[in-house]
């Protein structure tokens, strides 16, 4: 059923064109289909001379009222009219007159009716062609929300947008940018769109269909002069520009490429003018609704950018917590060891040194002293355990390796561990390791029932990876907890992910990936 309406509806758009060809070719067929129907007419003649055959004669007229407009219809009417009365005036001495008006009024008809039905298949058209190229924007709107929505990095959104863009509109160019926020002063480019407006903006994304002028990501160009971009960021409204009256960095590097106008929309983050879409066609003119549908795109570009910059920023606030925390942690560690353990030490040297002197025979006195060096010791002990806790100097003094294998000697359960970290990494790495482990062995002895552990500390590359694997009852339920929160935060803070596996009954696997720190 859907196949023979589909044939239908094209059968029907051949027929009734929505655009017509030539008016030359129209004149043509129009005269060559009269000649053809006056002959066809005097052989029919032969055969039946009682006959006028006048129908034969609308067939021209009904052809060029379905093909072209009003005006050679008419014009066709007319010489059909013409060869049908010539008919007459060989083939009968009857009046014209009647016979060449009824014919007129028929012909007339014709081209009424036949010209609606050409309208409305034109109408029908455009409709089709709005509706389909709406399905086409709306898919490819859900394909970028889809990204957008499924945390994907900017740089994949940009390249989509302008991968949709191009192939849903056809556009010859289109491009993403991004304005420096470092040099561009939207206050002094508002100054004058026509002046050396100051500031830069990046390439992200582009697209072009000569190999040749197309933009590559990353590529620097000045604002300035007077094209789309500039305008964009100077108003951060939308811009129509006439590319051959468009001067600055933007129009010599696309010198030749026959742009003829250029369209671009804001994109606005925060309420902040970040960048723009741009298309160039080289048609002087576009769709009327091109302007929304690179809004749409815009909005989506907008939110990307916007959820990426807030979750950077929630790794650095978190990463700034984190660091303050661990220096707060290093600070009271440090005075611990330098201020309260120093003077514990020495107290107990000059305990030890009165009860030397004090005579044999005052026994009860020695005996207290003795218990006195005693609890000092236990003191010094339990301090050096609690500065341990809050951060291990070993950490600082001799890097990860060392500090993991402290942590295993002190396990109750014990531990096979296997290391290979050639270098010293950056600290906030080495301290989100070593807590990891650190949480995660007294976990496994607290409430794993396990009998052995497995911890794999592995760099490559600077890039570290963590294996903390028990034997135990599994089971693990990170939101029964705040230990495996604050792991997890931890890790994050350095930049890292935490992925944990604790099936019932077969052990719990907890795994770190850091990558080393960039620029």
């Amino acid at each position: 059923m859907t196949t023979s309406v589909a044939r239908k509806e094209r059968l029907v758009t051949l027929v009734l064109r929505p655009s017509s060809p030539p008016v030359a070719c129209g004149i043509a067929l129009a005269a060559a289909l009269v000649l053809v129907e006056i002959v066809v007419v005097l052989m029919l003649k032969r055969i039946a001379p009682e006959n006028a055959f006048g129908a034969v004669f609308l067939f021209g007229v009904l052809v060029v009222s379905a093909g072209w407009g009003f005006r050679l219809s008419i014009a066709t009417s007319i010489a059909s009219a013409a060869a049908y009365a010539y008919i007459h005036v060989i083939e009968s001495s009857e009046s014209l007159v009647p016979a060449v008006v009824v014919f007129l009024a028929l012909a007339l008809l014709t081209n009424t009716l036949v010209g609606q039905s050409r309208l409305r298949a034109v109408e029908s058209a455009r409709q089709n062609r709005r509706a389909t190229a709406l399905a086409r924007q709306q898919a490819s709107l859900r394909r970028v929300a889809t990204l957008v929505a499924s945390r994907a990095e900017p740089d994949e959104v940009y390249a989509a947008v302008t991968a949709e863009l191009a192939g849903g509109l056809g556009i010859e160019h289109v491009s993403v940018v991004h304005f420096d926020p470092v040099h561009f002063d939207p206050v002094q480019a508002r100054s004058g769109l026509d002046s050396s407006t100051p500031g830069t903006y990046v390439v992200l994304a582009g697209r072009d269909t000569t190999e040749g002028h197309r933009l590559t990501p990353g590529e620097r160009l000045t604002l300035g002069g007077h094209n789309v971009c500039t305008a964009v960021a100077a108003t951060g409204r939308p811009a129509t520009i006439d590319f051959t009256t468009a001067t600055g960095d933007i129009v010599d590097r696309l010198q030749g490429r026959g742009i003829a106008l250029g369209l671009g929309v804001p994109i606005s983050v925060d309420g902040r003018i970040w960048g723009a879409i741009v298309v160039g066609s080289t048609e002087s003119s576009v769709e009327p609704d091109l302007q929304d549908r690179l809004t749409d795109f815009a909005d989506l570009l907008a939110t990307a950018v916007y959820n990426s910059e807030t979750r950077e920023e929630l790794t650095r606030s978190r990463a700034r917590v984190v660091a303050a925390a661990d220096q707060a942690r290093r600070s009271i560690e440090r005075d611990l060891h330098d201020g309260a353990q120093q003077r514990i030490v020495s107290l107990g040297m000059e305990l030890r040194t009165a009860q030397a002197v004090v005579p044999e025979d005052l026994r009860e006195l020695r005996q207290s002293l003795d218990r006195s060096v005693d609890t000092l010791a236990q003191i010094h002990s339990d301090l050096r355990e609690l500065s341990r806790g809050i951060h291990p100097a070993i950490l600082s003094r001799g890097g990860l390796a060392p500090a993991l294998k402290t942590l295993a000697r002190r396990s109750p359960v014990p531990v096979s561990l296997t290391t290979d970290i050639p270098v010293r990494l950056d600290d906030s790495i080495e301290v989100a390791a070593y807590y990891v482990v650190a949480e995660s062995l007294t976990n496994t002895a607290k409430y794993a029932g396990a009998s052995h552990v497995q911890v794999t500390a592995v760099v490559t590359d600077g890039d570290l990876t963590l294996t903390v694997a028990d034997d135990g009852r599994g089971g693990a339920d990170p939101t029964l907890g705040s230990g495996l929160i604050g792991l997890h935060d931890r890790v994050a803070a350095a930049g890292g992910t935490l992925a944990l596996h604790s099936p019932p009954g077969a052990g719990t696997s907890l795994t770190v990936t850091i990558a080393a720190p960039t620029g």
